[in-house]
């Protein structure tokens, strides 16, 4: 039967700015491979398909090559499509049952949307030589959570004009590598995401990375509540407050487009 479908950017209120997701609210449960080929088809960083369940939703998340274990933006553009669409009340928070356990999602008085997500720091490592190889640039520190790299870099600017090897990243065995530094002005913390692993060059804007940066500039700066712009070519800006072992991470949204899937 026919299904709508949603393109949301999220971390933005500008259309074609964050970072681009697909949002699918399924009238029932479908089969991993056939979510799989329609984020193949949609071919964006994440689609996410919701399922109605007694007291939330089911909620999982697919890049054009895998299923992933926790995504931010595509989460934050399905609370948007829910509030947008008044599937929820303004005020109304709700909880998602995902594959990283259950995420909370609640819009504030100001229209930005929080998500209640574990905290995912990191320790410092010795990482393989291959990674400094396809950064291409000295690293200051370098942690790990078994789930992504957090690399330190001296200077904002080294972030930005970061050119990866991507062929090289892609044999380091992680979902994801985070290159970071403090910012010079604007907010607290600038950072780009880079994921060949699970097909995904760069991220535009990576909420589940703020899981990592969150606790560890919170530790570096001695603040809880930081702000922070990823630094790629379509930019996003995050508030994020780190609260016990969780980090709450406020972002905006804009839906671009709608449309039906036929099969």
């Amino acid at each position: 039967m026919p299904v709508t479908i949603y393109q949301v950017d999220a971390f933005t209120t500008k259309p074609f700015k964050g970072n681009p997701a697909a949002v699918c609210i399924l009238p029932e449960e479908q089969t991993a491979e056939w979510m799989q080929q329609v984020a193949m088809e949609m071919n964006l960083s994440e689609t996410a398909f919701l399922v109605k369940q007694e007291d939330g939703f089911q909620l999982r998340w697919f890049t054009p090559k895998v299923e992933v274990e926790l995504c931010g933006h595509a989460t934050l553009a399905s609370a948007h499509i829910l509030y947008e669409q008044g599937i929820l009340a303004p005020d109304e928070p709700v909880e998602f049952y995902t594959r990283s356990g259950v995420l909370l999602a609640n819009r504030q008085e100001d229209g930005w949307i929080e998500l209640n997500f574990p905290a995912r720091p990191v320790v410092a490592v010795e990482a393989p030589a291959t990674l400094e190889t396809a950064l291409g640039v000295k690293t200051e520190f370098i942690g790990s959570n078994q789930m992504d790299y957090l690399v330190e870099v001296a200077e904002e600017e080294q972030v930005r004009t970061l050119r990866p090897d991507f062929g090289v990243l892609a044999t380091v065995p992680v979902r994801g590598v985070i290159v970071t530094a403090a910012a010079n002005t604007g907010s607290d913390f600038v950072s780009r995401f880079f994921a060949p692993v699970v097909g995904i060059n760069e991220d535009p804007v990576t909420g589940s990375a703020h899981c990592a940066l969150a606790p560890y500039w919170a530790g570096k700066l001695q603040k809880t509540e930081l702000t922070a712009f990823q630094a790629s070519s379509r930019g996003g800006e995050l508030r994020l407050a780190v609260k016990g072992t969780r980090v709450h991470i406020l972002g905006q949204a804009v839906t671009v487009f709608q449309g039906t899937l036929l099969w």
